[in-house]
């Protein structure tokens, strides 16, 4: 009996015991609400052993039902959208037409829509139970803020473009989107990448060794990062796979060590792109060993690995390469971030808990989208006022790749909407419009059964031929998700070329004497110079999104009055690009280049006119002091329609190794037919400064021209008439300025 009573008593303590490891007690500290958030971070680091802790440092991270920890997946993508989700999702423009709209404010909306979206499949997750399924966390590793130096790189079109500061605005709009405005709670975690010095090749990506002097780091590759880190208070970083002077950035002195824990104090989390750290053993070969090689990238301030080489720290420990109290500086980032995201409070106390499932594609969501696609296009030529398209315009032919392709207008790292609108499908929704459709080829090879010598003739019968051609997101794009065709490879493009067969097609159809409308959908700048001269319109689409193809049917039938400007240079050859693996700045993009360009960095065109008047600024400044730019903006044509007004700097008469000009400023305005606006801007001490040879940033006495206008001035002449420009003369004592 005594046997029994024993028995049965054992079985009650160790119910009672694994009762309490599913929920711990409510009282202690971490779990108390009313504490800030650090001490609470301490506390439950403090109560998990070394094999727990080492779980949590992997990108998927194991829940511990003893301390009430959930599983969590931290991988996750937003770059327009929702990506990847199993859940049908509002698909944004691809970033690099978002930088077209010149718009961070109807970004952040966006952003914010965006996150909404991210809490609502979070959500679902929670009640499903599968939150350690990728793709389903708040962790998104977005933006990517690389600066799009070199037209065929792939990745480019996941960016903002070729400039810091457009590419800083746009960035911190999103930042500030994703993680909204509560003060205690984040309501998604942003993540600014690839840091720092990283913009291809991909194939080499995983071995090559990027370089860069002083004097570019600081003027070019860093300045976005910094203001996302101290003006948005991005929440995480990602490290690129590359190394910057001989050390993987994942395990970089200067990058992690010195710049972003020491002189920018940033105190997020920081991930390792995805098997990064092995790259330390199997492609830079820095490092001898697996457990020297992940010890090093915790001791260097990568916190969180996407790769399955940090499960070995707890031998790293055990063999004094690293030890438990150095995890838990890394461990104890990540564990802050998941307390802000309100992982271990009462659900009611999250004020993003409780986001409905219904907020996915909800309509403002889809007509948000709509507006980004609209603002996003780029009309580059309309001789003879082409469009807006007369209503004599009865039958079109449709051709082209990308006439139908819904899968090149969602991008990269998208999600999937429910409905998702190609060109073709928005033509044959407008009444009285009779569309013959033809995809012709697949980007690079004509389709089977289509004889180039014959096939225009089927088309000689139309008012109209649009021609939607360009290249796809499966041609560029991400190492291993992109490339494989002539003219592309790993990714990256070799030629910024339309692809041959494209203009010999347009040239077949331009002899029928029929008006041939060039729709280019590509992620980066492509040399079409043929159809820049000799078809009547241009428009550059990017990767519009799910509402690319009723964007493009409002800009051509005048329901919407086309705003974007171009965030990259579009070159004429490929003779015009330095060596693809030189860092260097040095002719490169509108900042640095000087030959003649197809078209410029902030130009494209309206069914409205905008004049530019009266400049004004004070002829000289001190410095430390703030500067006010003016400038009259009217719209002088018969449709209302929206501006940037761009501002520029240029340090050229104080040194030779400045930019040719660089953006410094811009707003976007809307202007009814006739108005007249004053816009203003104000600049700081920090705006007028430069970056020396050295790569000291400081505002000194001298010349510094202004310009104001609807292009950047180092564009060829025939694209700057309507510029402003005056001189700013600096005086007194040089003002030196810190990262």
């Amino acid at each position: 009996m005594k046997k029994v009573v024993r028995l049965v008593s054992a079985l009650l303590i160790g119910a009672a015991t694994c009762a309490s490891a599913q929920q711990p007690e409510e009282k202690v500290p971490y779990l108390d609400t009313t504490l800030p958030i650090e001490l609470r971070v301490n506390d439950l680091v403090s109560r998990m052993t070394l094999e727990e802790k080492v779980s949590q440092m992997l990108y998927t991270a194991h829940g511990i039902p003893r301390l009430g920890i959930p599983d969590y997946n931290w991988w996750n993508e937003c770059l327009h959208g929702v990506g990847r989700s199993t859940e049908h999702v509002t698909v944004f423009p691809q970033p690099i037409g978002l930088a077209a709209t010149f718009n961070p404010a109807e970004l952040q909306r966006a952003a914010d829509m965006i996150s909404s979206e991210g809490r609502a499949v979070y959500n679902a997750s929670i009640k499903k139970g599968n939150t350690i399924k990728r793709y389903t966390g708040l962790t998104f590793w977005t933006p990517n803020i690389n600066i799009f130096r070199d037209p065929r790189w792939g990745r480019g079109h996941e960016t903002y473009g070729e400039d810091p500061y457009l590419t800083a605005e746009m960035g911190m709009a999103m930042v500030r989107g994703l993680q909204g405005d509560d003060p205690r709670y984040l309501k998604a975690s942003a993540c600014a990448k690839h840091f720092a010095v990283h913009s291809g090749p991909e194939p080499l990506r995983h071995e090559f060794d990027a370089v860069a002097d002083e004097h570019d780091l600081k003027e070019t590759y860093l300045p976005a990062f910094y203001r996302l880190i101290n003006e948005s208070k991005v929440s995480g970083v990602m490290c690129a796979y590359n190394r910057f002077k001989g050390q993987p950035c994942c395990g970089s002195n200067l990058f992690l060590r010195k710049i972003l824990l020491h002189d920018w104090q940033f105190d997020g989390y920081v991930t390792s792109d995805c098997w990064a750290v092995s790259d330390f053993l199997n492609g830079h070969r820095t490092h001898k060993d697996p457990l020297s090689a992940i010890s090093d990238a915790v001791l260097h301030g990568t916190d969180l690995e996407c790769g399955n080489m940090y499960g070995s720290l707890t031998e790293a420990v055990e063999a004094g390469l690293i030890t438990e109290e150095q995890l838990d500086i890394s461990l104890k980032k990540l564990m802050k971030i998941r307390f802000r995201l309100g992982m271990f409070d009462p659900q009611e106390q999250v004020p993003y808990a409780s986001i409905p499932y219904s907020v996915l594609e909800c309509p403002a969501h889809q007509e948000q989208a709509l507006k980004m696609a609209r603002e996003s296009m780029v009309l580059l030529k309309n001789a003879k006022s082409l469009l807006p398209l007369s209503p004599k315009v009865k039958r079109i032919a449709l051709l082209g790749p990308n006439a139908n392709n819904g899968t090149t207008q969602l991008g990269n790292y998208n999600g999937f909407p429910t409905k998702n609108v190609t060109l073709l499908d928005a033509l044959r929704e407008e009444k009285d419009i009779e569309v013959v459709y033809d995809s012709l080829c697949d980007f690079i090879h004509l389709a089977e059964g289509v004889d180039l010598n014959h096939f225009a003739e089927k088309y000689k019968d139309a008012d109209l031929i649009i021609y939607a051609g360009g290249i796809s997101p499966l041609l560029e794009g991400e190492a291993g998700d992109a490339g494989g065709m002539e003219g592309f490879e790993g990714g990256d493009r070799t030629s910024i070329q339309l692809p041959a067969i494209q203009t010999e097609m347009m040239k077949r159809l331009h002899a029928l004497g029929k008006p041939v409308l060039f729709i280019c959908m590509s992620g980066s700048a492509i040399a079409y110079n043929w159809e820049a001269e000799q078809l009547p319109a241009v428009i550059q689409a990017w990767y519009g999104g799910q509402a690319a193809g009723t964007a493009l049917a409002d800009i051509l039938f005048g329901r919407y009055n086309p705003s974007g400007k171009l965030p990259i240079t579009f070159y004429r050859s490929d003779a015009d690009l330095p060596p693809f693996e030189d860092y260097s700045m040095a002719h490169r993009t509108y900042r640095y280049f000087e030959g003649d360009v197809l078209y410029p960095f902030g130009y494209g065109l309206s069914y409205s006119t905008f004049k530019y008047r009266k400049l004004e600024s004070p002829s000289e400044l001190q410095t430390g002091d703030n500067l006010t730019v003016k400038v009259e903006v009217t719209n002088n044509g018969k449709r209302a329609g929206e501006e940037v007004v761009q501002l520029y700097l240029s340090h050229r008469a104080i040194s030779g190794v400045t930019p040719r000009c660089q953006l410094a400023r811009f707003q976007k305005v809307m202007l009814q037919p006739g108005e007249r606006r004053t816009i203003e801007f104000t600049l700081t001490p920090r705006d007028l400064a430069y970056v020396d040879e050295t790569g000291s940033i400081a505002e000194t006495s001298g010349e510094v021209m202004l310009y104001v206008g609807n292009v950047c001035p180092s564009a060829p002449s025939r694209f700057t008439a309507g510029l402003l420009s005056k001189p700013l003369q600096l005086k007194g004592a040089e003002k030196v300025f810190m990262y």
